[in-house]
């Protein structure tokens, strides 16, 4: 167990490491006003790092910017694209628009819930899948439409979860083996 507890910290300082060299090599001038305008580019590396945004990482990044942990924190609350909470490697989608939503969007998002035995927001216990709820993907004319990690599924109704998810399930096994 503590063979393990060591390589998580030696992960996280490897992955601090190369975001403070991301930061680093931005050249800020930590006394000048303008250096928030780094704060979107800066926590989009570190999400892709980290694969999430937890509070230690929040602050790290305030620190290294010279800025309050509080507008950190508001940026990261205000755009959807970032999260504070773990992902999976395959991050299912289910749009509830208007348009998907009048389309039957609930069902499918049931049956992934039922398929994944986890409710929407949360992950499996394997890490291996994340369920979401998005409001709008723009593509009204496919609804329901469900994405998984970048790949959209239109006209999606809860028969067809099971093949979705056969898919999902090899996408994983793919990330896992270091293809995507």
């Amino acid at each position: 167990m503590s063979s393990t507890r060591c390589e998580k910290n030696v992960l996280s300082e490897e992955l601090y490491n190369k975001l403070s060299s991301f930061i680093g090599s931005l050249n800020i001038d930590l006394e000048d006003e303008r250096r928030k305008g780094y704060l979107i580019q800066i926590l989009h590396k570190a999400q892709s790092l980290f694969g999430y945004l937890p509070e230690e990482v929040q602050k790290f990044v305030a620190k290294k910017l010279n800025i309050c942990h509080s507008e950190v924190s508001g940026v990261i609350s205000f755009y959807n694209f970032f999260t504070t909470v773990p992902k999976g490697k395959v991050t299912i989608s289910i749009c509830m628009g208007t348009a998907c939503f009048v389309k039957g969007a609930e069902k499918v998002l049931q049956e992934f819930e039922n398929f994944l035995n986890i409710k929407a927001g949360e992950l499996t216990p394997d890490g291996k899948f994340s369920l979401d709820i998005l409001r709008c993907v723009g593509a009204c004319g496919l609804a329901p439409v469900v994405m998984v990690n970048n790949k959209v599924y239109g006209n999606v109704n809860p028969k067809m979860v099971g093949d979705i998810m056969a898919d999902s399930i090899k996408l994983a096994e793919a990330i896992e083996k270091g293809g995507e």
